[in-house]
């Protein structure tokens, strides 16, 4: 019987992995690289700016074509019950809305830079799933993300009122007349406290709570009321010819007073 070899010692591996070529930069510029542009961007990706508690947020929601006519009683119903659970959600708060033809206005107050975000989007994706419940549809009703803009001063944040409750002048298709005391039904205006004078505002009282929330912030309940109370005539900037502006404040008026005209002694 042939007796079995003992199994040799393998010898150990002394392989090493290959080094590859380094580049000498990022490649360069090469044509068609890149994702492809489709011509519809909208609102740049970048990180949105930090927020302080404090500040004042301008929010706009385009739509997409298909809803871009939301002034309707059947939609302004809907509008008003998402708004009405999701007006004070995340650390985001409603303060005021209009609804225009192709976007939605918000002015809102936010703890932070996150709250803005994960409270606008639950507002939105709220708002979506019920316009599409409405139509009988399904698929996107807001064409881009969010557009948002911080608010600093209390003479911008009176502007700001103005051109979101008064926003409706801007776009001839919502009937909004051009001049005289108005105010916009599909919007926060029956809620407003500024007004100058008591306003009627037409169509049928909603009942049930309101779709926005009491202001907290010192812009939004005093800052702004130091550059005198919105009046009903008024429009945002360029909405008409002869669109009544918001009046200077007192201070302004007695420095210009004051002030000599140029090429008078």
């Amino acid at each position: 019987m042939r007796a079995s070899r003992a199994p040799r010692p393998s010898a150990p591996r002394t392989g090493h992995q290959l080094a590859l070529p380094r580049s000498a930069g990022w490649g360069g510029r090469r044509k068609g690289a890149g994702r492809p542009r489709t011509g519809t961007a909208g609102v740049s990706h970048r990180t949105r700016p930090r927020l302080r508690k404090e500040d004042v947020v301008h929010v706009t929601a385009p739509t997409v074509p298909r809803f871009r006519t939301l002034r309707t009683r059947a939609h302004a119903a809907v509008l008003r019950a998402a708004l009405t659970r999701g007006r004070d959600r995340f650390g985001l708060r409603v303060i005021h809305f209009s609804v225009q033809p192709g976007h939605l206005h918000f002015i809102v107050e936010a703890q932070s830079t996150r709250a803005l975000t994960r409270g606008t989007q639950g507002l939105l994706i709220r708002i979506a799933k019920r316009l599409n419940a409405l139509v009988g549809g399904r698929g996107r009703v807001f064409r881009d993300r969010f557009h948002a803009r911080a608010v600093r001063s209390p003479r911008e944040v009176r502007h700001l009122l103005v051109y979101v409750l008064q926003n409706a002048r801007h776009h001839p298709e919502t009937g909004a007349p051009r001049r005289g005391a108005w105010a916009d039904a599909f919007s926060s205006a029956r809620f407003f406290d500024g007004w100058s004078r008591p306003l009627h505002i037409a169509g049928t009282l909603p009942t049930g709570p309101p779709p926005v929330v009491e202001a907290r912030s010192w812009l939004l309940t005093v800052g702004w009321r130091r550059h005198g109370l919105v009046r009903p005539e008024e429009g945002p900037a360029g909405a008409a010819p002869g669109a009544a502006r918001p009046p200077r404040s007192r201070r302004r008026r007695a420095v210009s007073a004051r002030a000599p005209r140029r090429g008078c002694s």
